[in-house]
Order: structure tokens, then sequence, then C-alpha cells
């Protein structure tokens, strides 16, 4: 069973072949409209960017000491790249973490 025989067995209605088609193509279209699915709460991002900011801010820290204390170049090197990718990170996270809401919020930051 699909989801239209679903939905069609829920509400009891029986939709017509062109008005399937029709509500097929306003979902795509709805789909492709990233701010309306951040609106909607859709975003399949929230838990991910807190993880690798966390991720990165441990291997930054840990390729940093490690670099320091055996003076290796690549370890060094390493840090180097890794560092602005956390800052970067860092940042968007607290972007999302301060954007106002566009309802009265009761719910705190999603990664809270």
């Amino acid at each position: 069973m699909d989801d239209w025989e679903m939905w069609d067995m829920h509400d009891k209605v029986r939709l017509s072949p062109g008005e399937r088609l029709a509500l097929l193509q306003i979902e795509a279209n709805l789909r492709q409209d990233r701010r309306f699915a951040r609106r909607m709460g859709a975003a399949r991002d929230r838990m991910w960017l807190p993880a690798s900011v966390l991720l990165l801010a441990a291997a930054s820290a840990f390729v940093a000491v490690m670099g320091i204390r055996t003076s290796e170049p690549a370890l060094l090197w390493c840090f180097a790249l890794l560092w602005p990718l956390t800052l970067f990170q860092a940042f968007r996270l607290l972007c999302r973490a301060t954007h106002p809401r566009p309802r009265s919020g009761t719910r705190p930051a999603p990664w809270l």
C-alpha cells in the first residue's frame, strides 16, 4: 500500500489522477524550497552541525597538542587546515542559535 492509498483511506476521499498529479507536483515544489522546509522544521541537519563542531574541535585540539609536542610539520599543517574549518562550523552553529525564530518560540534551540 503506497502513501496515496493510505491518505485516501484516512480521509475517505478518492482523488482523480489529475488531482493526484497536481498534488504530487505541489509537494515536489515545496520539497525543493529550502526556506519553506526550514520554516516547517524539516531541516535534516539539526544534529549534524553540533556534532561536527564537537568532533572538529576535538580533532583540532588533539592535532595541535601532538604537533607542538612532537614538532612534526605534518601535524602542524593538519591543524592549520582543521582550525579554520572548525571556526567556520562554530560560527554557523552560533548563527543558528541566535537566529530569531519565525514563531514566538516556546522551544529552545534544537541542539540544546
